[in-house]
């Protein structure tokens, strides 16, 4: 537990202004509002998808090109044993509490965080999440009946469903993109010509059914995420921190979240490294790639940290983990997270699977190493153990490959299902020969980090939004940057004129010409329409008035968002100075 103050996760008055903005202006809505909507679901708008489409392609533009790792588009649907595999259907769980009044479902692990001290109530186990409950007379936020005596239950968020017809496999919608790559692994191998490392990304929707889905985009039961999983040699690869070790960070490590006085630490990628803050080098790296890819898409770097997972809030899959953080409302809330899986996955899945998870590592030389084998005399293991005689097979390979010395006796002790049996080493066939080898079999480890969309979107709205006043009247803008904005211009004629209008649809058509989006306004006075596209972000805007079309030079009036200083510029090349500017090769205060 830490000593900070609790996370209440309570909107204030720019979020209850952002969610009404984004609704009138098509960033996102609830789903299916016809019908009461339904908890948990979003449709993002016309501004909303165009904003989400421009951040997922800085993120592509960062992780998957820049890095040069490779893209795939898996099914979100996926059969059962896959899941079994990954771990998914055991421990894919949130705590679950039920009021006996009402029947409101809530999650323990929230109404605890949102009444208490405790910020990390997930990582409690649950005996411990109903002591607490009933130390604090915690009640239903619902209908405010006591909760001291109920219990607290494991709620399984996997989304199942049926693949095919009749007697059909069962299937669930995938709770998260990463095990799309992971089964495919056998065959991306090969398109990375069996290489470590290498990189695999993903963006696409993930589905988790969620207890208590709330505060609009930031939780609900369909989400986007953009993954990439990374495949390393343990043994072998390391990263070159010399492109990022001098990025500053704020660092929230467990160690300052479990101590009295502890607190974030100011400092750079090297020096976490050489001091041990952060241990893994592959997660430091990742860290650094993206601290300043969140600041280029609209992050603010001052309500922005790196916060490392505490021993039990980590997912049953990850060696270490760190969360990149954003504060809303003077909560933090986690954008992506950066963690090494280890081997779990590939080693899961070659458990489970029949195909081969392993990358052959080629040895600069050959080596002789001994090697123990089995080879067992199948006219003895045959009428001795009848249907399991291929799984003694198994099991004396395994034995002999783990542990030589058990064969060292005339009998050797194997365990099939639950019972222990002796048999005859001169049965077995073992036997330790020399062999040369030209390399071996080794398991990848993966390092990942995964983004959610969605929670990135809102808090680059949210960070965003400003108040200010111009010429004595109240303005609403959205600060996004240019290069995500979901409009880079708007286009106006001045007045409902033939000859400003066919103008001003020649400038539309060259700056869309040149990759800009664009929008065409010429409904109100010039005012009112400056003000709708600084409400939805839109960072320049083009009047095409009678000076344009009556002087000798063709010019037209350019006015920039934040600042709402305007500049007389020429048709002329108007295009690719403004593409310039969207490139961040040009300030508007420069020209």
């Amino acid at each position: 537990m830490s000593n900070a103050e609790p996370e209440t996760e309570t909107e204030d008055a720019t979020s209850e202004k952002l969610v009404e903005l984004a609704k009138r202006r098509g960033y996102f809505f609830q789903s299916s509002g016809a019908y009461g909507g339904v908890g948990g679901f979003y449709t993002f708008g016309p501004q909303g998808a165009s904003l989400k489409d421009n951040v997922e392609d800085a993120w592509r533009d960062c992780f998957a090109v820049a890095e040069g790792n490779m893209e795939i588009d898996a099914p979100t649907i996926m059969p059962e044993p896959v899941f079994e595999a990954s771990g998914h259907l055991d421990t894919f769980d949130d705590m679950l509490i039920e009021c006996p009044e009402c029947e409101t479902s809530t999650r323990a692990d929230h109404l605890v965080e949102d009444n208490t001290e405790y910020e990390d109530a997930e990582s409690l186990p649950i005996p411990e999440v109903e002591e607490v409950i009933a130390e604090y007379e915690l009640a239903c936020p619902e209908c405010g009946a006591g909760l001291a005596d109920v219990a607290v239950e494991n709620f399984n968020l996997m989304f199942a469903t049926n693949i095919g017809p009749g007697d059909a496999d069962p299937g669930y919608l995938r709770p998260e993109t990463a095990q799309g790559i992971f089964v495919e692994f056998p065959r991306l191998k090969e398109y990375a010509r069996n290489q470590l490392p290498f990189g695999v990304t993903q963006i696409g929707r993930a589905y988790r059914n969620e207890i208590s889905p709330r505060r609009s985009i930031i939780r609900t039961r369909e989400f986007t995420q953009a993954e990439l999983e990374y495949f390393i040699d343990p043994e072998s690869d390391e990263p070159d921190l010399s492109s990022v070790e001098d990025v500053a960070v704020t660092l929230y490590p467990a160690s300052e979240q479990n101590s009295e006085d502890g607190d974030e630490l100011e400092t750079t990628i090297g020096e976490a490294v050489d001091e041990g803050i952060i241990s893994d080098e592959w997660v430091a790296y990742f860290l650094g790639v993206a601290k300043p890819w969140y600041e280029s898409v609209g992050v603010d770097m001052d309500r922005f940290r790196f916060r490392q997972h505490l021993s039990g809030e980590r997912a049953h899959y990850a060696a270490d983990c760190w969360d990149a953080e954003s504060e809303i409302d003077g909560n933090w809330i986690e954008m992506a997270g950066f963690a090494n899986r280890t081997d779990y996955d590939l080693s899961k899945h070659a458990e489970y699977s029949d195909d081969r998870f392993t990358v052959f590592k080629q040895y600069d030389e050959p080596k002789t190493v001994e090697r123990a084998t089995v080879d067992p005399d199948m006219s003895y293991l045959g009428p001795e153990f009848g249907g399991d005689a291929q799984a003694v097979v198994a099991e004396l390979e395994d034995l002999a490959a783990r542990d030589r010395t058990a064969f060292e006796g005339d009998t050797v002790e194997i365990d099939l299902e639950g019972e222990t049996h002796d048999l005859p080493v001169e049965k077995t066939g073992f036997a330790v020969e020399e062999q040369t080898e030209a390399g071996e079999h080794i398991l990848p480890h993966v390092i990942e980090p995964s983004f959610g969309v969605d929670r990135l979107v809102y808090t680059v709205l949210h960070h965003a939004y400003r108040e200010d006043e111009v010429a004595g009247e109240e303005r609403t803008y959205l600060e996004l940057e240019p290069e995500v904005a979901p409009t880079f211009v708007g286009v106006f004629p001045l007045q409902n004129d033939d000859e400003l209008e066919a103008q001003a649809d020649e400038i539309v058509a060259a700056l869309r010409a040149e990759g800009l989006s664009v929008t065409y306004d010429d409904s109100g006075n010039i005012g009112r329409r400056y003000r709708r596209q600084d409400e939805v972000g839109t960072p320049f805007c083009v009047t095409v008035d009678f000076e344009t079309i009556e002087n000798e030079e063709t010019t037209v009036t350019v006015r920039e968002r934040d600042s709402t200083d305007q500049k007389r510029l020429s048709v002329d090349g108007l295009a690719e100075t403004l593409a310039t500017i969207r490139a961040g090769d040009l300030e508007f205060d420069e020209l």
